[in-house]
């Protein structure tokens, strides 16, 4: 039996002796081994390519080196806060049970769209059919505002709030995306198969919190990190989410700092006495 505080000790005084790795600027890496980002899933089932990301097997389970995941988390933020500032969508995904509620709150707080319930098949290989069912959705909304919800009978009425709260459901979340994202941040890979497939043949860029069993090279950043636990989950989407916040301040500060250009003084045309 794996004893947990025993490897967390262990690994604090592993990770205090490697010193050829900086810690990045703001991620502290003492927070992520209290988070349990370090912790991988057992040998037998990890992913070769992951190899890079561990430092060490412990007790039958593979020890992530969070000064690697520390150094990953500062350029994906790097990165993300580049996009949002550019006023770009970053759309987040994640609908295993220990994920979808950190997830849907982080997102939300960041003023981004989220996919926490069953991935819709086609969701940006196909979006205008999902841009479709979310105009459906404001379209039953008016029909409630103009009255024209009440004129149906009880039963059409009963079929509508029910289309209404699935379209809810599974779309709410991205009423207001009106385009393709600029990226997809997702946790669990291998959970969320369908979703890479997607992002990757529209060439879509992956941000990803990517676990010892997963293979890395789906991802183009590769945050790598125990995609397991809620902690350690809410740990990387709190970090994540407060640099896309950074960048909707940046965005907001370069907007107000343009300078107000005056409209030219129209002509006045020079009158000749006659």
């Amino acid at each position: 039996m794996v004893q947990t505080e025993t490897i967390a000790t262990e690994s604090l005084l592993i990770h205090k002796n490697v010193n050829y790795y900086k810690m990045a600027n703001k991620v502290e890496v003492k927070e992520l081994l209290e988070a349990g980002v370090h912790f991988g899933h057992m040998t037998r089932k990890w992913d070769p390519n992951m190899a890079p990301y561990i430092y060490m097997e412990r007790n039958g389970i593979h020890i992530i080196n969070l000064y690697k995941t520390a150094a990953k988390i500062e350029e994906a933020n790097e990165a993300l806060k580049k996009i949002v500032a550019s006023g770009r969508k970053i759309l987040f995904v994640a609908t295993k049970k220990q994920a979808k509620d950190i997830v849907a709150e982080k997102a939300a707080a960041a003023n981004m769209p989220y996919i926490t319930e069953r991935w819709p098949g086609g969701m940006l290989t196909n979006f205008v059919t999902i841009r479709k069912a979310v105009k459906k959705m404001a379209s039953i909304d008016r029909m409630k505002k103009d009255g024209t919800f009440l004129t149906l009978s009880k039963k059409e009425r009963l079929q509508v709030d029910r289309l209404r709260a699935k379209l809810e459901k599974n779309l709410g979340s991205i009423a207001d995306m009106t385009r393709l994202p600029a990226a997809l941040f997702v946790v669990d890979i291998k959970a969320e198969h369908i979703a890479i497939k997607e992002a990757q043949k529209l060439n879509i860029p992956i941000f990803a919190m990517v676990d010892t069993n997963s293979d890395p090279r789906q991802v183009d950043y590769v945050i790598p990190a125990n995609d397991d636990a809620s902690k350690s989950i809410d740990k990387i989407l709190s970090l994540v989410t407060n640099a896309i916040i950074e960048g909707h301040s940046e965005r907001k500060t370069e907007k107000d700092d343009q300078p107000v250009v005056a409209a030219p003084a129209p002509e006045v045309a020079n009158s000749t006495e006659e």
